[in-house]
């Protein structure tokens, strides 16, 4: 139990690095879709700023995983493990536009008593973005633990 709880805890601060990633690119493009005006025109920007910035966070919390907190399969490619890896993400970031969906466009736009509460960006940026993040990160550690790790 102790080298499992070690694991949760180096995944945990990979985690909070990617976060950091994530989240600031997510703001950036948030902020770069809000100025230029996309954002009048497209309104679902903010998906799209969540899918460029988890692009950029999965490579790096590949790079970190596969060195700091899972121990490779030996008859496993590089390659293979990648792909598999991705599609895990994929599906988190499927997971995590159903999230931030749920919150924002069923939840928020719709319970007035909430927006009375928060604003739109603190609901958007912060509320259900950390809620979503949490969620997902449940769900990566134990699809990649069962996928991607060698089996003591």
């Amino acid at each position: 139990m102790n080298k499992l709880m070690q694991q949760i805890a180096k995944f945990g601060i990979v985690g909070v690095i990617c976060f950091i990633i994530d989240y600031v690119i997510y703001r950036v493009m948030n902020l770069i879709f809000e100025t230029s005006g996309i954002a009048q025109a497209f309104p679902p920007y903010i998906y799209l700023s969540l899918a460029i910035a988890f692009a950029v966070s999965v490579v790096a919390n590949y790079l970190l995983s596969m060195k700091y907190v899972f121990v490779r399969k030996d008859d496993m490619s590089r390659k293979k493990e990648f792909m598999i890896f991705l599609i895990l993400s994929i599906i988190g970031l499927v997971v995590n536009e159903i999230c931030m969906f749920i919150g924002m466009d069923v939840i928020y736009a719709n319970w007035p008593w909430l927006q009375g509460i928060m604003s739109r960006d603190f609901a958007k940026d912060w509320f259900f973005k950390f809620g979503a993040t949490g969620v997902v990160m449940v769900y990566n550690f134990i699809t990649r633990k069962m996928f991607i790790e060698k089996k003591e």
